[in-house]
């Protein structure tokens, strides 16, 4: 296993959120880090922070709903760092909706952001390290939405859902490689834009169903991705780890 100071992990969606507390996280830990949004100017905190400092920080533009730039941003990662050990697949977006209300674009553009564009940069990094003889490992940002139902949010858990299944049927394939591949489900995460988000009677409501009677934080999130993506993780694989405050044991 490679040490995490001489390791590399590419992380999306990686400028704001559960994407920047992962990414400063495995910083922490030493990883040198190909970070990916639609927007590299976004990254300007994230390239301050002191969790990265002394760390090689490459950001780079990704459009998963694009094969052209999955192809290029994973050949830039490459060209960057020589290998990729870890990806971290955490880019997404959400779709709060009735099911009679969502068109058929929203559906594709959820499904080709949360589902598809993970696919084919696993497919990329899979590739690369069977290429190369390396060992890998894959962590999927899927959600409890994707292990429980919820009015309003359908397209949503289906995709997350799918990446769930995703992680168990790569993770199946890619054994023989030594390529893990595992999902966390976090339930809701109080990152800066989510708190503005929610007035005091949506937190109420949405405590009311997580047994430890708080929501969970980005750096707990970020502690169960690096479990999953490091050494001390080796025998796990095609597992889905919920953090959660027990929402999906209630």
């Amino acid at each position: 296993m490679v040490p995490a100071a001489e390791r590399t992990a590419f992380v999306t969606g990686a400028s704001t959120g559960l994407g920047y507390a992962i990414a400063a996280a495995l910083g922490r830990k030493g990883y040198n880090l190909a970070v990916a949004d639609l927007d590299t100017g976004m990254f300007d905190a994230l390239l301050r922070d002191q969790d990265v400092q002394g760390r090689k920080v490459v950001p780079l533009r990704l459009d998963l709903r694009s094969e052209q730039d999955i192809a290029q941003a994973f050949e830039a990662a490459v060209e960057a760092f020589g290998t990729i050990d870890v990806l971290i697949n955490n880019a997404g977006r959400t779709l709060l909706k009735p099911v009679l209300e969502v068109s058929w674009s929203e559906w594709d553009d959820v499904m080709n952001i949360n589902l598809k564009g993970a696919y084919f940069l696993s497919q990329k990094f899979a590739a690369r390290c069977i290429e190369r003889g390396r060992s890998g490992s894959i962590v999927n940002m899927a959600s409890t939405h994707g292990l429980t139902g919820l009015a309003g949010r359908s397209v949503y858990g289906i995709s997350k859902g799918g990446l769930i299944q995703m992680s168990r049927m790569l993770a199946i394939e890619w054994a023989p490689h030594n390529i893990r591949v595992n999902a966390v489900a976090p339930a809701t995460a109080l990152t800066p834009s989510r708190q503005q988000l929610l007035d005091d009677s949506a937190r109420e409501r949405m405590l009311a169903r997580i047994p430890s009677g708080r929501f969970v934080t980005p750096e707990e999130v970020a502690a169960a991705v690096c479990f999953l993506a490091g050494p001390d993780a080796a025998s796990i694989t095609g597992h889905t780890l919920p953090v959660d405050g027990g929402l999906v044991a209630n």
